[in-house]
């Protein structure tokens, strides 16, 4: 992209703080200006993703490649063992593109999917964060793409993990036309275990949320008419 990215200038933090505070948790819509999204949703189109799952308790990453040359037999092995591990406990299924991964390597490509990382981690998204949130530890985020295709799922988790440092969990979705009944929403659990709020994953919005809070993205239906694209990662501490 040839110009930098900025947040809308719509958006006051400390306007938006109170309802942060009542809910933990935030839906923020039109967080780019339009051309900014549209370049955002057409990298992620294109990113080199491969597939991200959770098979018999164990995390694989797949070149996309690897897994359409993988014999009929074992793939449906792998597919039973991903729908048995979601019956009961975490799984999940998806394509992903690790962006911090390629940025801290230093392969940047100039495009807009760098500007989104350099945003994110730069002192104006940051201060965002800190003001919205009253919470001075924010220091850094990471970021991956993802592509969420029918049948795709993450089922439910608090994302506290001992030593990761998350403070606030964070989607930034950039589908442009998607409905509540294609699947695909970010779905908070209540402790009596009913969804307490779900948000479709609107274009170029920006969902952020307080760590630990149960949540899942449901499955994406067989009949959905467009594939979920977004970037999401966390704000952490050092």
């Amino acid at each position: 992209m040839s110009q930098a990215l900025e947040l809308s200038r719509g958006l006051d933090p400390t306007k938006l703080r109170p309802a942060f505070e009542r809910f933990g948790r935030l839906h923020l819509p039109g967080i780019f200006r339009d051309k900014d999204a549209q370049a955002i949703h057409a990298a992620l189109v294109a990113a080199p993703y491969h597939r991200s799952l959770t098979a018999s308790g164990k995390s694989y990453d797949i070149a996309l490649d690897t897994l359409a040359a993988m014999p009929a037999e074992r793939r449906a092995e792998l597919e039973a063992a991903i729908l048995e591990g979601g019956k009961t406990g975490f799984q999940y299924q998806f394509d992903a593109w690790r962006l911090s991964d390629r940025m801290e390597a230093g392969e940047r490509s100039g495009g807009a999917l760098d500007g989104v990382y350099d945003l994110l981690n730069s002192p104006a998204f940051l201060s965002f964060v800190r003001t919205l949130t009253r919470d001075d530890r924010c220091a850094y985020v990471d970021a991956q793409a993802t592509r969420y295709r029918p049948g795709d799922f993450l089922t439910a988790h608090d994302d506290d993990i001992a030593g990761k440092h998350r403070l606030y969990a964070y989607v930034l979705n950039f589908t442009p036309s998607w409905r509540p009944d294609w699947g695909g929403l970010l779905a908070f659990h209540d402790a009596d275990g009913h969804v307490s709020e779900a948000y479709t994953p609107t274009f170029n919005a920006l969902n952020i949320f307080r760590v630990p809070q149960q949540h899942a993205v449901t499955q994406v239906a067989s009949f959905a008419g467009a594939q979920r694209l977004s970037i999401t990662g966390w704000i952490r501490e050092r």
